[in-house]
């Protein structure tokens, strides 16, 4: 088909701006940020986290815009994994500094049942005076798990006791509520960071 010079004109520029829109966004490929945690930006986990702090004030993900926040699903009853996760997220605040103080550390209890507020507050202050307990209806935790597609199960122990299973990994977002690193419990806080700071 023949076609009129002004036409061709205008397809070679179409087709060069499609070229350097395509280096560009290799371009922006090549200087994404890199973490030590699987980036999982554009997932869109977390979105309807929806549960009660440990003042009793309900809590959703524009509540920590304009901090970096990290999530954790934890239990006050957990006998080793809670609390060797929570003191390794300490660890990782004095790593900080003072970026510490443009970062929220969460955790999100997955025992309603017996985490009250009350219990939540002295759970999380005694690892850092900055952290918050979430807790809320066996409904909340349904919704606020289910966004960040974390596993709980409550384990019966036969003696009328129970313990729960839980997802251990630790849920970083930036300072507009997006998820971006999803960081695995034998992460060092030197690691977790400077995934972190790649953040601020």
């Amino acid at each position: 088909m023949f076609l009129q010079p002004s036409k061709r004109r205008f397809l070679k520029a179409c087709a060069a701006g499609s070229i350097a829109l395509a280096l560009a966004a290799c371009g922006e490929q090549n200087t994404t940020t890199s973490f030590h945690g699987s980036d999982i930006s554009g997932s869109g986990l977390g979105a309807d986290l929806n549960m009660t702090d440990h003042t009793g004030q309900t809590r959703t993900m524009a509540d920590f815009n304009g901090k970096a926040l990290l999530v954790f699903f934890g239990f006050t009853h957990c006998p080793d994994v809670c609390p060797t996760a929570m003191a390794q997220l300490a660890q990782t605040m004095q790593v900080l500094g003072e970026d510490a103080k443009n970062v929220q550390v969460a955790m999100i209890s997955v025992d309603p049942e017996r985490d009250t507020p009350e219990r939540l507050a002295q759970y999380v202050k005694a690892f850092h005076p900055d952290f918050i307990g979430l807790t809320g209806t066996p409904e909340q935790l349904k919704q606020t798990a289910g966004s960040f597609r974390a596993f709980y199960g409550k384990v019966e122990q036969g003696d009328g006791n129970y313990s729960m299973d839980h997802s251990a990994s630790f849920y970083l977002f930036d300072k507009e509520g997006n998820a971006r690193v999803l960081i695995r419990p034998d992460t060092g806080p030197q690691q977790i960071a400077d995934d972190i700071q790649a953040l601020l």
